[in-house]
């Protein structure tokens, strides 16, 4: 035997050691099959007794192989591929010196390290793959030394010195892939000379400037993938039909469609999503693209397709279709012969009326994701096909019940009605319905009785989100069932119960939000130290809460204690297909956070019954916040001069101590010298800037306890919380100062 190829035959286990007794094989391909596992007893003997080998790929699990097993690799070798099989250590200098080698792939191998030869190094390589890999790449030493290279993929690589350098050698250069790299600034195109590229891939790099014209008119061009940069100005009109990918989404370029679109030959992709694109689209364009299977043009705000009217034979292979913010005023009747598709987003168009009947009919055995949210859509809850995963109307003006009958969608995962008005209550079946679903979103929409009570052992919530319904009865206890909940919002319903306990336990729990409902009694001592381990977010105002404050419990929040800033990255919560979204209360308004950001913090108790007292001073320790940029402590009854450390923030832009007692001299200095009369206001004992009542020897004392023991007993009972605000640079995070008393302990955050 001289050829065996296995190469994704769904074979398991270890491969044999009696391969290496092929003696004459000239090609072994054993990859992707993803149960299979190679031992390095098994690899040495195959490099050892295997000497005609010219082609080897094992694109396999070689967890448990060092990259050493390849030492004394047949000097006959033109093909090597160790791609995606978890290598380890430091790959071995050695092979990049075989004589004859043409191609080598061991791209994405995360931890495996390595570096190019700097010197007496000559090989005939044509393909060179170290994408997502740790190696060292100097580009102009590889550049130099592989003369016959025709494609290079380097994604997600660590790269020392300069890269524009190596760029005048690519001349016959077919493939070429630098993205995910965070390369910056202007891209050196006038120094690129592509005679024969077929595939370019810059994505997922900060590259700005205009894309260059003979970009559209290489004859051989295939793959154009320039998406997630900077890149400005117009698509230019390509000149040949030779593009199969065109990947554009989000930049910043704008200008019309490219008319080019429709002489294309036969493209699969076309993505300009999240750009800044205008004009009419017609329909016509899209004619002649009998082959085009996703079509992606969501988020051009100015781009409009309201005469986006197709014939019915128009894109018969579509496959994905996402017409997102795209000015659409009604359904397309070409979607009647789309049999093939399974992703339709609509989202965000002027869709007016019912939805025709034949739409919920569409990819009857293929659609598992169709968004139809925020449209005018009227009329009664749409039922979807039953192979559907994701499935969002919201914010239309869907009324009715919900149907029973939804829960035969037995391949739900997420589900979103919100924003409606639905009336009447929830089918009992929707506990079991819990199995499948991961994400549940009925905010806002008017439904009433007491929640489903069975949720069934293994449930996959991670969001469930009621907020705004007339829900009664008690959180069901078999909540705690649901071990990946991350968000739970109950908030503003007529829940009648006391604060459940079970709670705490899950472990995954970090938005909890029961606002405004008939919660009662004490909240008590947590049952153990590690309660609510990842919980950041905490609202349980507008309820009859009483006793004392619940000081241990809020001890114990140590997510919201360690939450920390990544300033090179902003995350929100969400996860593949579902962003999570809140209403929180900042200064007395309620404010639609329609992302979460994954360090927003905050803690909110007020109106409650509570009872016990907060420091009557500000603490020094605010000082510690040198982030901090908006600080209200306003109408409470804090009695204290104002601390000079807070003269050191030098990020504070809003500060508002009015209607306590504060006395003395004002700080002055820095931030302070920009804050105005309204940020003292019913402060008797304060003088100086900006007052107008000037300061003397005598700063002033404070007020008599008397008057401050009168004006606590204004209040009815308990005290009043007030939000802090702190910024991070990338946009806000918020949350409650609570320090002083409650983490004196604590390093403050």
């Amino acid at each position: 035997m001289t050829h065996l190829n296995l190469t994704k035959s769904s074979f398991a286990g270890n491969v044999p050691s009696k391969i290496s007794h092929l003696s004459k094989l000239v090609s072994l391909d054993l990859s992707f099959n993803f149960g299979m596992r190679i031992e390095t007893p098994t690899l040495k003997r195959i490099v050892q007794n295997l000497t005609h080998l010219t082609e080897l790929f094992l694109d396999d699990d070689m967890s448990s192989v060092s990259p050493n097993s390849f030492m004394n690799l047949s000097s006959s070798l033109t093909s090597l591929s160790l791609f995606y099989c978890e290598l380890k250590k430091r790959f071995l200098d050695s092979i990049f010196h075989l004589l004859n080698l043409q191609l080598l792939n061991v791209g994405n191998n995360y931890n495996l390290t390595g570096s190019l030869p700097t010197y007496n190094w000559s090989t005939p390589l044509k393909t060179l793959k170290l994408s997502r890999t740790e190696f060292l790449i100097d580009l102009p030493n590889l550049i130099s030394n592989l003369k016959s290279l025709k494609e290079l993929y380097l994604r997600g690589c660590n790269f020392i010195g300069s890269y524009p350098t190596f760029l005048p050698n690519l001349t016959q250069i077919t493939s070429f892939a630098l993205s995910h790299n965070n390369f910056g600034g202007q891209f050196p195109w006038s120094l690129l000379n592509f005679e024969v590229l077929t595939y370019l891939d810059l994505s997922y790099n900060n590259f700005i400037g205009a894309i260059p014209s003979w970009v559209y008119t290489i004859s051989s061009l295939r793959y154009l993938l320039l998406d997630n940069n900077q890149f400005t100005g117009h698509i230019g009109e390509f000149q040949h039909n030779s593009l199969v990918f065109l990947w554009l989404n989000n930049n910043n370029l704008h200008g019309p469609f490219p008319l080019s679109i429709s002489k294309l030959g036969e493209p699969s992709y076309l993505i300009v999503s999240f750009n800044n694109l205008s004009g009419n689209v017609e329909s016509n364009i899209f004619f002649k693209l009998k082959n085009l299977e996703n079509l992606l043009i969501s988020n051009n705000p100015l781009l409009s397709l309201s005469s986006f009217t197709f014939a019915t034979n128009i894109l018969p292979k579509i496959v994905s279709l996402q017409l997102s913010s795209s000015n659409i005023t009604e359904i397309s009747h070409f979607l009647q012969t789309a049999e093939y598709i399974d992703h339709l987003d609509l989202s965000n168009n002027q869709i007016k009326g019912n939805i025709p009947t034949w739409l919920l009919e569409v990819g009857t055995d293929s659609l598992y994701y169709l968004n139809l949210s925020y449209n005018l859509i009227q009329g009664p809850l749409p039922f979807p096909p039953l192979g559907i995963s994701f499935f969002s109307i919201s914010r239309n003006n869907i009324i009715g019940q919900i149907s029973s009958s939804i829960c035969n969608l037995s391949s739900i995962e997420y589900l979103d009605l919100s924003y409606n008005h639905l009336s009447n209550m929830i089918p009992p079946c929707f506990g079991n319905f819990s199995y499948n679903l991961i994400d549940l979103d009925l905010q806002n929409d008017n439904l009433n009785g007491t929640f489903p009570t069975k949720f069934a052992k293994g449930c996959r919530l991670r969001s469930l989100k009621l907020n705004g319904n007339q829900f009664e009865g008690s959180l069901p206890q078999s909540l705690v069932h649901c071990r990946k909940l991350e968000v739970l919002d109950f908030g503003n319903n007529k829940i009648n119960s006391t604060f459940r306990r079970w709670l705490e336990t899950l472990p995954e729990l970090q938005v909890l939000i029961l606002r405004s409902n008939n919660f009662h009694g004490a909240l008590g001592k947590p049952k153990t130290k590690f309660s609510f381990p990842n919980l950041r977010i905490i609202d349980l105002s507008q309820n009859e809460f009483h006793g004392h404050l619940p000081t241990n419990l809020l001890k114990y929040l140590k997510a919201m204690m360690n939450a920390s800033v990544n300033k090179g990255e902003l995350k929100y919560m969400s996860d593949d297909y579902y962003q999570d979204s809140m209403t929180v209360t900042m200064k007395g308004f309620f404010i639609e956070l329609v992302k979460i950001q994954s360090l927003f913090t905050t803690i909110d108790f007020s109106k409650n019954n509570f009872k016990g007292e907060i420091p009557g001073h500000v603490p020094p320790s605010l000082g510690n916040l040198t982030n901090l940029e908006w600080l209200d402590l306003s109408s409470n009854k804090l009695t204290s001069e104002i601390s000079i450390q807070l003269v050191d923030i030098k990020s504070l832009a809003i500060l508002n101590l009015s209607e306590n007692y504060h006395f003395g001299q004002i700080p002055q200095g820095k931030q302070f010298n920009t804050f105005k009369n309204d940020s003292y206001n019913g402060n008797l004992g304060l003088c100086g800037f900006p007052m107008t009542k000037a300061c003397g020897n005598d700063k002033g004392p404070p007020p008599p306890p008397s008057t401050i023991q009168e004006d606590y007993l204004k209040f009815e009972n308990g005290f009043h919380w007030k939000v802090v605000l702190l910024g991070y640079g990338y946009g806000f995070v918020f949350g409650l100062v609570l320090g002083y008393l409650v983490f004196s302990s604590e390093k403050p955050k």
